[in-house]
């Protein structure tokens, strides 16, 4: 009889944890412009943090059904920051903020709540959830920074 779950063994890439064959053509391919776009705003996001204080714990923590893209530590709390990156010649069109829908609240209190487990932190541990919205100016290579501090604040249903 077959297991009823199984553990996924973590990855050394995010790529790789989708799939067990090594042939697998998402894989074995470079990341594409867009992913490239996203990391660069991920790293953007991180520089920014250590500025203001903030400790990195962790990056790109992923699980199947989530990924958080920094944890970071200031003042005794934890922060789970999801990162948005938008070039900024559509931002006024589309706001990177927009993008963090009911749905994504979601999944991102199911991976934090997995994090803390996962970890063995305290249930009296503090800890929030701040977006970071990134705009990107690929010519004068510059990006606008909006964080928005506990910004996931209520449980959604």
């Amino acid at each position: 009889m077959a297991p009823l779950f199984y553990f996924i063994q973590p990855r050394k890439s995010r790529q790789e944890a989708w799939c067990d064959k090594e042939q697998c053509f998402p894989c074995n391919t470079m990341p594409s412009k867009k992913r490239k776009f996203g990391d660069a705003g991920e790293r953007i996001a991180e520089k920014y943090l250590k500025d203001k204080g903030y400790i990195i714990v962790e990056k790109n923590y992923l699980k199947p059904w989530g990924e958080i893209d920094l944890v970071a530590k200031k003042q005794g709390s934890l922060i789970f920051c999801e990162v948005k990156t938008r070039d900024a010649k559509h931002v006024q069109h589309y706001l990177a903020e927009s993008s963090v829908n009911r749905l994504k609240i979601k999944k991102l209190q199911k991976i934090c709540e997995t994090y803390l487990m996962e970890h063995r932190l305290p249930y009296s541990q503090k800890w929030q959830i701040d977006v970071l919205a990134i705009a990107i100016d690929k010519e004068k290579k510059k990006a606008r920074i909006k964080h928005f501090e506990n910004a996931v604040w209520e449980r959604v249903y």
